[in-house]
């Protein structure tokens, strides 16, 4: 029996911490949408970060994120598509609305399940470069309606943020 109460404390504590940085991540919540925020650093240049977002997003994004395990592909230009293809599927997970060139990257869109559910918001992934660390915040600004509100919602696309952003950093930190 005591064994089975430690155990169960154990996953307790492994679950509270995950709910709480899930939680972390979300910055604003009502009736409208919310907004979550993740970051990530590395000593990589903020160049070789850019190109591995915008040219080597297939090699990192999660393709259990994905609607066919599909290619991925950004195309970094105001009207440019962040898509997935596989065989005659298409996707287009959000639109490119802005670009400034190892600064800023806007899309404007709903992410996966968002879409269906008719919610869209900007994702900003914005890098900064200081004392040979880059940075990069992802920003996620949802808005829509769900009926039962955006509580439950918020930490899941947070925790989702983080897994996407954490698979870029693995990926240009193994480079």
């Amino acid at each position: 029996m005591r064994v089975h109460i430690q155990c169960g404390f154990a996953v307790l504590a492994i679950f509270w911490s995950f709910i709480s940085a899930a939680s972390d991540s979300v910055k604003f919540i009502d009736k409208h949408g919310f907004i979550v925020e993740n970051q990530i650093t590395t000593a990589q240049p903020v160049e070789q970060v850019w190109q591995a977002l915008t040219n080597d997003v297939d090699q990192w994004w999660p393709k259990d994120h994905s609607w066919w395990y599909g290619e991925f592909s950004i195309e970094p230009v105001a009207g440019g598509c962040f898509c997935e293809t596989h065989e005659n599927n298409s996707a287009e997970h959000m639109r490119i609305v802005f670009v400034e060139h190892n600064k800023t990257l806007r899309m404007s869109g709903g992410l996966g399940p968002l879409q269906g559910m008719g919610m869209v918001g900007a994702l900003d992934w914005q890098f900064a470069e200081a004392d040979g660390i880059t940075t990069v915040t992802l920003t996620y600004r949802v808005h829509g309606i769900d009926a039962n509100g955006f509580e439950a919602l918020a930490p899941i696309v947070g925790q989702v943020q983080g897994i996407q952003l954490n698979a870029l950093k693995t990926f240009i930190e193994r480079q």
